[in-house]
């Protein structure tokens, strides 16, 4: 299996260095624009198989799509973050431009591959790809649900003091500071509503931690976190490859479900070895539909910016 990732940053390379670490794949393709730093860091990783026990092979290549030929699925991480004075309409103006390019280039490559989008903002960069590439909704994928799901497990486990992996819970909704929506009300421990051990109040605590947890980590790192989203980008894809059917909240296009259309936003999905197998309906109560209709506003809002791009 090969799994090709498009930006060598460190989001990037923790994904390419995650997947390669657990056999995920047999190669990995790390590509970026910026000469050299692609080919370096795959290096510094091989360089790591003989004491980490590894036998993927790992390739860094400076803008080559041809190294990416026949990969099963391409991760795409490329863009720049927002700058102080930049809008939100520049961003997406400039990261829009990146992602088309990229798609465009690795389909000539891969036609038959599968897409994971991390570049930000990424519910409107998984519907440009969507809308740019023309394929099978099944096969273009959102990161951020099983990122914002980590974080908000993780947020219960400091809470409870208790193992993060006895705990389930998931974060649907847009990507964003205030979009996203974590379900507290199906959170469990050890298969016990999690009600039982939290106060509401911790809850809403947890709740709201969550969701700036990408922005407290730009806070304390002075950039943007690395290591959880390669993570959580390595946890879907092996989803993927291994076909293994996981509950992944994951950005989508939409039908109809949930109410909503001609939108990609989280949604929890079977995640399998075509890409999304399905896409799960948990029934929302009127108070969380309510949530998710307002965050599914906010994301089509910033969709409206990319209405020039679309029409190219």
């Amino acid at each position: 299996m090969k799994v090709t990732v498009v930006g060598a940053g460190n989001v990037g390379a923790t994904c390419a260095n995650d997947i390669s670490h657990k056999r995920i794949a047999s190669q990995v393709v790390l590509l970026d624009i910026k000469q050299g730093l692609a080919e370096g860091k795959a290096l510094d990783m091989m360089q790591t198989s003989t004491t980490l026990g590894f036998d993927t092979k790992i390739v860094g290549t400076t803008n080559d799509y041809t190294k990416t030929k026949n990969s099963d699925v391409v991760v795409i991480t490329s863009g720049i973050p927002r700058k102080p004075g930049m809008t939100r309409e520049e961003l997406i103006g400039i990261n829009a431009g990146i992602v088309s390019s990229v798609s465009e280039n690795i389909l000539k490559y891969s036609p038959n591959t599968i897409i994971v989008v991390v570049s930000n903002p990424m519910d409107t960069m998984t519907y440009l790809t969507f809308k740019k590439t023309g394929l099978n909704k099944s096969r273009i994928i959102g990161m951020g649900g099983a990122l914002d799901s980590s974080r908000f497990k993780t947020y219960l486990s400091m809470a409870l003091n208790k193992p993060a992996n006895d705990i389930q819970g998931m974060v649907i909704g847009g990507h964003g500071d205030t979009t996203m929506i974590p379900l507290t009300r199906l959170a469990t421990y050890n298969g016990m509503n999690i009600s039982n051990f939290l106060s509401k109040n911790q809850l809403e605590k947890i709740s709201a931690d969550t969701m700036v947890g990408g922005a407290t980590l730009t806070r304390l790192l002075g950039t943007s976190a690395w290591y959880a989203p390669g993570a959580s980008v390595s946890f879907l894809v092996d989803s993927i490859l291994n076909d293994k059917k996981r509950i992944i909240p994951c950005s989508v296009y939409l039908e109809g479900e949930y109410n909503q259309r001609d939108i990609c936003i989280g949604v929890p999905c079977i995640i399998g070895r075509n890409g999304v197998d399905s896409i799960i309906d948990i029934k929302l109560n009127e108070n969380e539909q309510k949530k998710f209709n307002s965050s599914s506003d906010a994301v089509r809002k910033m969709n409206k910016s990319l209405q020039d791009i679309l029409k190219k």
